[in-house]
């Protein structure tokens, strides 16, 4: 049998490694992306999910970001979301509504490239 001091030494000894696990878990988080790694754009003819490492990296389409983040200015590089310019329903000629921004901009990539997905549903999931 177990004796009540061996049973008191494992209850001490659980209770300092998880004093210590939280500890450990709250001084040293894990340090978030520099950008979201993947975004999922909601829509009406189904959700996109894009992923910026196959848009920027050399093995995938090697997109600089500043080819779809047109706003940045020069040395920028903390670009704003989509949606801050562009609106779900744009009251500006000028700038175009999210959802256009999208198809002309994503699109027209894809066909001008010739790579990546060019159809509907290659993109769009239900």
């Amino acid at each position: 049998m177990t004796s009540k001091k061996e049973l008191l030494a494992a209850f001490v000894l659980t209770l300092i490694l998880l004093v210590v696990g939280v500890i450990s878990y709250a001084a040293f988080p894990a340090k978030p992306p520099d950008q979201p790694v993947r975004l999922m754009f909601k829509g009406v003819a189904g959700n996109v999910l894009f992923t910026h490492k196959m848009h920027t990296s050399e093995s995938g389409y090697d997109v600089a970001c500043s080819d779809c983040h047109h706003n940045l200015e020069e040395g920028e590089t903390d670009p704003q979301t989509c949606g801050e310019c562009h609106e779900a329903v744009s009251e500006d000629e000028d700038v175009p509504a999210k959802t256009d921004a999208f198809h002309s901009q994503c699109i027209g990539c894809h066909q001008e490239q010739e790579a990546g997905p060019q159809k509907c549903a290659s993109c769009h999931v239900m």
